[in-house]
């Protein structure tokens, strides 16, 4: 049976009509986060790629819609989300490409059972505690509670990546100390800081950080994107959202 059979779920598309996505109607809904973040992989034919919480699988899409060529590893420690990963995969038709694994990006074992990696990356719990959501699957995606803290995130998924593998977050900026020091402590120096602007001049509320497995060059802070301006999306920002594009690095 379909994880996504009711009126619980909705389909939806991403970047121009290039992923179909298959999502609960209540919890954490794909948007912005999850394009940017995909946009930010620079990702290369015949690479390997692994999503640490990948939900439905909006993120790893993304990715696969701007490069096919790509080998896919997800980790979803909920069953029910798991189980929709895989469905979206099939949906989108990259199944045979996509290996969505149930289980804690924590656990060594699981880990261990991952080959050599190109890439890695995650949208992870944004708080460490505070209110949560009333909805289990939207808390479990914004508070992390007893979880694996952003420290934990970057062990893990830098473990199995080769040398000068990159590891890329998307994340509130009030936690950019926190995840650079993750970051550093796993290996993955050489961190860049692209912030995400919601408007010129004003500050900015999200950013992608991305480090580099033994990377020993200075750390960068980016120009970064400017998300709107007074008629909308920024031109920059809509070439992102409208077609599978990536996010340029130096």
């Amino acid at each position: 049976m379909s994880a996504a059979t009711g009126a619980g779920f909705t389909e939806d598309s991403l970047l121009g009509g290039a992923v179909r996505l298959r999502q609960p109607r209540a919890g954490l809904r794909a948007g912005l986060d999850a394009v940017l973040l995909a946009a930010a992989i620079p990702v290369r034919p015949g690479q390997v790629l692994l999503e640490g919480g990948c939900g439905a699988g909006p993120v790893f899409l993304s990715v696969l819609a701007r490069q096919p060529d790509l080998r896919v590893f997800a980790v979803e420690r909920e069953a029910s989300l798991a189980a929709l990963a895989r469905e979206n995969a099939a949906l989108n038709g990259v199944a045979d490409r996509v290996t969505v694994i149930e289980g804690d990006i924590a656990d060594p074992a699981l880990l261990r059972a991952l080959p050599r990696l190109d890439h890695a990356c995650a949208n992870p719990p944004y708080w460490p505690d505070g209110s949560a959501p009333p909805e289990a699957l939207r808390a479990g995606a914004t508070h992390h509670g007893e979880g694996p803290s952003l420290g934990d995130w970057a062990r893990a998924l830098a473990k199995p990546l080769a040398h000068r593998g990159s590891l890329t977050f998307v994340l509130p900026a009030s936690r950019t100390a926190e995840a650079a020091a993750g970051l550093r402590a796993a290996r993955c120096a050489e961190v860049f800081f692209q912030p995400l602007w919601p408007r010129a001049g004003q500050a900015a509320r999200r950013l992608l950080i991305q480090g580099r497995r033994g990377g020993r060059g200075p750390d960068r802070l980016l120009p970064g994107l400017v998300l709107h301006d007074e008629t909308g999306w920024s031109p920059a920002a809509a070439a992102l959202l409208e077609a599978p594009r990536p996010l340029p690095w130096p």
